[in-house]
């Protein structure tokens, strides 16, 4: 990465953060505020950053944090630990300091269902919470039907670990069972799914286990599409670091998957069967069950939102951000998800204060490792046109120059997780 990009980059971060700031704080005694209550349901990037940045804000606002955990288990870094380079400890996050440092009331509880007539929310304990604004971050779930033979039972075989945890820790353990000279597959979805690079980053840290611990084996790749972010550097770092380990199959060239058979460990792809040793299945995806059972999806599966805001515009006083939310041409990512709560916390905080609405600019970067000293990136600033359509700024951001020093960028890396989960989840 350039050292111009770079410091483009977080000019245009920390300006956009300064204008929410300066929308957002002030008369933070109004009567209004005072009386509010906002419901975020979700701890992960999205929810814990919104829950966050709301007592930032306005810290006469009344935040409640609702999510099942009492820590966040992140799927960025997750490939980390399937690698065998970082523990799953190493990537979960206590929700404690959002309550102690940041005065948010944790709530350890299941949403069950929410009325937005009367705007309140039931737990699975018991009880309901009334709102005044919602914000939910429920990412997502999967569409299992779409792979004949696959489902949430097939997943203790097959793994997903597109959730990060019991999936992640799943996944390694069969790594380090499977013999050298074996074969790891994965299915790979088509868009859009959480994390587009993820897949890709996955393999490459799988191969450089099997290059150190098993350099007999081999990885397949069945892809459901035609071509991936940052194909061309991780295509390059594949032929620098692992020779022809890893082998991508398109979808129109035979990577389709159709069928799964858990009991064979095979998988069929346009009528050719093949066998894995360890096999890594990720479905189609579709929003959080959650935005479902609220009737907060559209027929693509997602959220259909105002981007100036995050407010459904299906549901009034709803808010949906990260993952299961449609803000085009963002990915669905941590980063994204991070930016856009940024933005929600900062759109719910006018309208509880009646203060002008920010125009907003957000932000994506995501890192991928090709080994542990090896890494590439994609950034993007966004802006709203006068349609109300997010759109890329031209010129902001872009990919990893191939020349570039990728050291450098895995340093980077491990910086941009370290800064961004204290952040969210930390102390500062």
């Amino acid at each position: 990465m350039t050292f111009s990009r770079r410091s483009f980059l977080k000019v245009s971060a920390g300006a956009a953060a300064a204008s929410v700031l300066a929308a957002c704080t002030g008369n933070v005694t109004s009567p209004h505020s005072a009386k509010a209550h906002v419901i975020v349901v979700g701890g992960g990037w999205g929810g814990a950053t919104a829950a966050r940045y709301l007592r930032q804000f306005d810290p006469n606002i009344q935040v409640t944090m609702i999510d099942p955990n009492a820590s966040h288990v992140t799927c960025p870094a997750s490939n980390w630990v399937i690698g065998g380079f970082r523990t799953l400890d190493d990537i979960t996050h206590s929700f404690n300091n959002l309550r102690d440092k940041h005065g948010v009331n944790v709530v350890k509880d299941y949403v069950s269902g929410i009325d937005p007539d009367k705007r309140t929310v039931s737990l699975k304990s018991g009880g309901t919470m009334s709102y005044d604004r919602l914000i939910l971050s429920p990412g997502i779930d999967f569409v299992w039907e779409s792979v004949e033979g696959y489902s949430a039972k097939a997943a203790e075989t097959m793994p997903h670990a597109w959730q990060a945890g019991p999936q992640t820790t799943l996944l390694r353990s069969q790594l380090e069972a499977m013999p050298d000279g074996g074969t790891f597959i994965m299915r790979a979805p088509a868009n859009p799914f959480r994390c587009p690079p993820g897949p890709y980053e996955r393999a490459s840290l799988i191969a450089h286990y099997f290059k150190h611990h098993k350099p007999r084996s081999k990885i397949l790749i069945l892809d459901a599409k035609d071509n991936f972010s940052k194909q061309g550097l991780f295509q390059a770092g594949w032929a620098s670091e692992y020779g022809d380990m890893i082998e991508w199959v398109s979808g129109s060239d035979g990577g389709f998957v159709t069928s799964v058979d858990t009991k064979g460990m095979t998988l069929t792809a346009d009528g050719v069967t093949h066998k894995a040793d360890v096999a890594n299945v990720i479905p189609q995806q579709k929003a959080g069950k959650l935005a479902f059972t609220t009737g907060l999806v559209n027929d693509s599966g997602w959220c259909p939102v105002s981007l100036q805001t995050f407010e459904s515009t299906l549901i009034p006083n709803i808010h949906v951000i990260g993952d299961s939310c449609i803000a085009s041409p963002m990915p669905k990512s941590g980063y994204s998800a991070n930016s856009q709560a940024k933005i929600c916390a900062a759109a719910v905080a006018a309208i509880i204060n009646d203060r002008k609405l920010v125009v907003p600019s957000l932000v994506n970067t995501c890192y991928s490792l090709v080994s542990p000293d090896y890494g590439i990136s994609v950034a993007a600033v966004y802006r709203l046109d006068e349609f109300g359509e997010l759109v890329s700024v031209p010129g902001a951001g872009g990919v990893s120059p191939a020349d570039g020093n990728k050291r450098l960028e895995a340093i980077y890396a491990d910086g941009w997780y370290t800064s961004i989960v204290d952040d969210i989840w930390g102390l500062s």
